[in-house]
């Protein structure tokens, strides 16, 4: 198996796990009276909350409704394609290698 086959075989998976992650957290910020510290939800919890913390720096709750994981569902997905789809860079990458 070549650099790049690796390289897709492990981001690919990985990079659907993160936006399932982050979405999530969508529903999961609706409640705040849930204890995100416990099973299961730490789950989700903590591989995102260093990214959304940084994030929600910069993009603000409105309204009570905190959007930085809708903004990662996004990057992610854009990133992914980017990347991996049908079209993208490391997929391209392969089929010449």
């Amino acid at each position: 198996m070549d650099t790049l086959t690796l390289a897709i075989w492990i981001l690919n998976p990985l990079l659907a796990l993160y936006i399932l992650l982050f979405i999530l957290r969508i529903p999961l910020s609706w409640y705040p009276q849930i204890d995100t510290s416990r099973f299961p939800y730490i789950l989700a919890i903590a591989p995102t909350e260093g990214v959304l913390k940084l994030t929600r720096k910069v993009i603000p709750t409105m309204g009570g409704v905190d959007m930085t994981p809708v903004v990662w569902v996004g990057i992610v997905s854009f990133v992914r394609e980017i990347l991996l789809g049908q079209q993208g860079l490391l997929t391209m990458a392969a089929q010449v290698h």
